[in-house]
């Protein structure tokens, strides 16, 4: 092992930076208009806006004039105006105008960062890293997000603390016992563990309480009483920066993450219904089913949003008996969460 792999094996997890050379979801693209927002990514405060014929640009949020920030400004002429004193940038970070400037001075050259975004699948995905890595990666997306076979429900989270105590809840099936009725399976039991440079996958046998089979069915999200366990696989995979599960083929959740900085992390919650097994469903007319696909758009957003508040909650106890106890040792058992702390540390030591 080299010294710096030794040295990467020693960092705390709980302190790692991200890996900046990949694509994080920074908004919904329902948030973004032609009135820049602010939203921050590692510690980096950056910009987000649409021009004139929709697409989506991102600056670093912050005028080199005085420092403010250039989100509180507009956007004018597909240019983003300062609201302190007007100066304008591009798209790629230019300032392109001062509207005080005299005959005989030159436009200033304080150049601010752009960051390359993409739109896909109902959100804005944002590469912070080298741009010579764009070529090698790509966002992970949401293919269901379009296909009219799945029902989306979408929630947000936002906990004060670091995004390894995320992950870890995500991919630790054990902690069931927390979500009691608004949990989907029960009696998890990991099988097996594949992991590489890039993702971990943890397999897990568990009884669902659903089944997506009948007409009816969707009914079994509101009433308990009409759930039946029965024995499915649960996959979880930590597919760097982001998550995604997989129980039996009713049901699927992504969840993307976007880190503000070591004690911060803010995410996208996607749960997908299937309707797979409704074989005769796509001879139904298109417009017939993107009409159920839309009123159904967030019938599982009460589940999700009571899930996220008990997760949240733990997460943040464990982030603060960290603050308060850093040398405290944890006495781990599920070995899913060794192979993810190994692969957070990973991604850090191929940066050096």
């Amino acid at each position: 092992m080299t010294s710096i792999s030794q040295a990467v094996q020693s960092l705390d997890v709980r302190q790692l930076g991200i890996n900046p050379n990949h694509w994080y979801v920074v908004a919904r693209s329902k948030e973004v208009t032609n009135k820049p927002i602010s939203v921050t990514l590692w510690q980096q405060a950056i910009a987000l806006y649409r021009d004139s014929t929709g697409t989506v640009y991102a600056l670093e949020d912050r005028c080199p004039h005085r420092q403010v920030k250039l989100s509180h400004g507009q956007v004018i002429a597909n240019q983003l105006e300062c609201a302190y004193h007007g100066w304008r940038f591009d798209s790629t970070g230019e300032c392109v105008a001062v509207p005080y400037l005299a005959a005989n001075q030159k436009l200033p050259s304080c150049k601010i960062r752009h960051y390359p975004v993409k739109e896909q699948h109902g959100f804005i995905w944002l590469f912070p890293g080298d741009v010579e890595m764009l070529h090698v990666k790509s966002p992970m997306g949401l293919p269901e997000w379009d296909h009219l076979n799945y029902i989306a429900s979408v929630a947000v989270i936002n906990c004060n603390a670091h995004y390894s105590y995320l992950i870890e809840n995500l991919m630790d099936m054990y902690h069931g016992h927390l979500h009691q009725d608004l949990q989907a399976w029960a009696e998890a039991s990991l099988q097996d563990i594949d992991e590489d440079a890039n993702r971990v996958d943890a397999h897990y046998t568990a009884l669902s309480f659903y089944k997506i089979d009948r007409i009816w069915s969707i009914s079994q999200l509101f009433f308990p009483a009409l759930r039946q366990l029965h024995p499915e696989p649960l996959d979880v995979s930590y597919i760097y920066p982001h998550w995604v599960s997989k129980l039996g083929n009713d049901f699927k959740i992504y969840c993307l993450l976007c880190p503000v900085n070591e004690t911060q992390t803010k995410a996208y919650l996607i749960h997908f219904t299937s309707l797979n097994a409704f074989d005769k469903l796509h001879k139904l007319p298109i417009w017939f089913r993107r009409f159920v696909k839309d009123s159904l758009f967030d019938a599982a957003k009460k589940l999700l949003d009571g899930l996220v508040v008990q997760d949240v909650k733990m997460i943040e106890e464990e982030q603060q008996a960290y603050l308060q106890n850093p040398d405290r040792r944890n006495y781990e058992l599920n070995r899913a969460l060794v192979s993810v702390q190994r692969l957070m540390r990973s991604q850090i030591e191929n940066l050096g």
